[in-house]
């Protein structure tokens, strides 16, 4: 029989929004007619309903996961001249947020086998300025927190969790935000938990800290026209809190179907000798943001991919220490070998929570049309 599936997106926001729009729209209409766009009833509940999930005393609504991060950054006392390590292969808002400060951010390598910020390299890039580290929980499963956190509090290092990539994921200590002083988590649509637009949140067990954050995202202002701070406009608002209320209900099922997904692409990709497939670190729980693996020639592959109808990515081409944007930090090519390596040959197939298996059959045929095997 042949196969008609013929085009795989790489993600397919599309269906969540239709899962939960019988719930969203009839909100989405009270607030057009009452006009209560920022702040107010949604934007609490959903602060207080995600603290609960994850586990933390308090969650502050911000408008998107770079200002998280900055807010996060500031809220616990990061400095200009400070120095932040942060891993080399993480998005570059990770290191974008510690720059607007005045900061500066160190990276530092990565293990081999999970791609996670590796606390070896980090002991080694302390010096007097550090005052942050920033453990990445990339592609779904956490940083290897128990390693990184007696090392910050042998220094007297602050630690801050970038869980952008992580709603739901738990390690033995407990869940992805909940493993420090304070975390940040994007909401951008393509996350685990998206908005329909862009939004984000801090998450603390220490209230002066989530006061703080609260008044620096609202203009450094807790009293109208009363200004503490030289703050910024990064307030949450109620449209987008409405969303993430409603697929907050539906996060652990989806993050269930990404883990059945991922365990299947395992089996399939078994046997292609080319491909290398992810490995999760003992005692993580994966919520599989992304399914990444590791192939050479990896842009003939993704070429010839997209050229067979599948969606796919590369999560990241550049690490962050050979961006432009990074040029003035004096790295060179081979500082962080093991993120440059697997900045060449990683390859994101797609992953949502709505994958068929048949698109993943097509997925995998195409993979191994590409490598052979």
């Amino acid at each position: 029989m042949t196969n008609t599936l013929t085009t795989v997106p790489f993600l397919d926001l599309a269906a969540q929004q239709a899962e939960v729009a019988d719930e969203v729209l009839p909100v989405w209409q009270r607030q057009l007619a009452s006009a209560g766009f920022i702040g107010g009833a949604e934007v609490s509940a959903f602060e207080a309903e995600f603290a609960d999930y994850i586990g933390v005393q308090h969650v502050v609504g911000v408008s998107n996961g770079t200002d998280a991060l900055e807010l996060a950054y500031r809220a616990v006392g990061v400095e200009a001249g400070d120095e932040v390590i942060i891993p080399a292969n993480t998005f570059i808002a990770t290191a974008e947020a510690v720059s607007r400060i005045g900061a500066i951010p160190v990276p530092v390598d990565v293990d081999d086998e999970f791609l996670l910020i590796d606390p070896d390299a980090i002991e080694a890039a302390i010096t007097v300025r550090t005052k942050a580290i920033v453990p990445v929980h990339l592609f779904g499963q956490t940083a290897p927190i128990d390693r990184i956190a007696p090392i910050a509090e042998k220094h007297g290092l602050v630690l801050i969790e970038d869980a952008a990539q992580s709603q739901g994921a738990a390690s033995t200590a407990g869940r992805a935000g909940a493993l420090s002083r304070v975390a940040a988590t994007s909401f951008y649509p393509g996350k685990n938990l998206g908005a329909a637009g862009d939004a984000g949140a801090v998450m603390t067990d220490d209230a002066a800290v989530a006061d703080l954050v609260r008044n620096l995202g609202g203009h450094g202002s807790s009293v109208k026209y009363v200004h503490d701070h030289v703050g910024m406009n990064a307030r949450l608002d109620a449209i987008q809190a409405t969303v993430l209320r409603a697929k907050l209900r539906r996060l652990d099922g989806w993050n269930a179907s990404r883990r059945v997904a991922a365990a299947r692409y395992g089996t399939l990709l078994a046997d292609i000798s080319g491909v290398r497939t992810p490995a999760v670190l003992p005692g993580n729980d994966d919520v599989w943001h992304l399914y990444v693996v590791r192939v050479d020639e990896r842009d003939r592959v993704m070429a010839e991919l997209g050229a067979a109808g599948i969606g796919v990515g590369i999560h990241y081409p550049t690490p962050v220490h050979l961006t432009e944007a990074y040029a003035s930090l004096g790295h060179r090519r081979g500082e962080f070998p093991v993120a440059e390596a697997a900045a060449d040959r990683i390859l994101s197939l797609p992953m949502f929570p709505h994958l068929t298996e048949a698109q993943q059959d097509a997925v995998v045929a195409a993979v191994r049309a590409a490598v052979g095997g």
